[in-house]
């Protein structure tokens, strides 16, 4: 059962936090959800996710990309679930949020499945190479993001004239100006409704309301931030992040991660 964890700085776009294979898998339960965006595959068997009341099988070959602090659970379905998993981190890991179709949860179905194992364990027996060669890392971090991410084509809302009209443009409106003051009353007004049935359609095509995405979006930039300018003080980080007031950005990210800005700085 590998396990291999990150023993470098997150300087590449993309980077492996943690990848593991032919894991027997247990019951887990996170109240708090991943810090990071979270790959789980099954290997052989079939267990359950929980995720926000939805339940979701995953037999052989099915997986399921789950976004940072979403609240989930596993469970065994037969008598043994072995998988395999990764989580993902670099200087633009807030873009998986774009790549993904901006869906918090996706289900990888068997056939892509079975490509996305191969080029785990091609990672996996190639590892001790991969673990100091992180540009290459960084290659195949990218080939695995988007073998999973492909799958979002098929499940965007580019269709929906609901999503079209009110909900794409908050989300432009958010990734342009997250370090300005938004509010969700100022977002709804943008685009003509209430903040309650702006927060409906967020929660329906989305699985958050805006408040949610947009405090997840900053803390994902802030993040990015932390790393890349190492240099920077708290209070410029939270300024560039969209918080006047640096008590309430530490409180938020504290929440959000379960580690303040600077211990989170220490770890990368």
């Amino acid at each position: 059962m590998p396990i291999h964890f990150r023993n470098t700085p997150a300087n590449e776009p993309f980077l492996f936090d943690s990848i593991g294979n032919h894991w027997a898998q247990t019951c887990v339960l996170r109240s708090k959800g991943y810090p990071l965006y979270h790959y789980l595959q099954t290997e052989e068997g079939s267990g359950t996710v929980k995720i926000r009341g939805t339940t979701y099988t995953l037999n052989e070959d099915e997986g399921l990309l789950t976004a940072p602090f979403i609240p989930h659970s596993y469970a065994k379905e037969s008598p043994r679930w072995t998988t395999f998993f990764a989580t993902f981190t670099g200087r633009i890991e807030s873009s998986i949020l774009s790549v993904t179709g901006y869906r918090p949860v996706l289900f990888i179905e068997r056939e892509r499945g079975v490509k996305i194992r191969q080029l785990v364990d091609e990672i996996m027996e190639n590892w001790d190479t991969l673990s100091t060669d992180t540009y290459t890392q960084s290659i195949c971090c990218y080939r695995m993001l988007m073998s999973l991410t492909d799958s979002a084509c098929s499940q965007t809302h580019t269709d929906d004239p609901l999503y079209l009209r009110y909900v794409a443009p908050i989300i432009r409106e958010i990734e342009s100006h997250y370090d300005t003051d938004l509010t969700v009353q100022e977002l709804s007004r943008m685009v003509y409704i209430t903040p309650q049935y702006l927060s409906r359609l967020f929660k329906r095509f989305l699985g958050c309301s805006v408040y949610e995405y947009l405090t997840s979006y900053r803390i994902s930039r802030a993040r990015e931030l932390l790393i890349m300018h190492p240099h920077l003080m708290i209070q410029q980080i939270a300024r560039q992040s969209g918080y006047s007031d640096v008590s309430h950005f530490i409180a938020m990210f504290r929440k959000a991660t379960g580690i303040t800005p600077l211990e989170f700085r220490k770890i990368n």
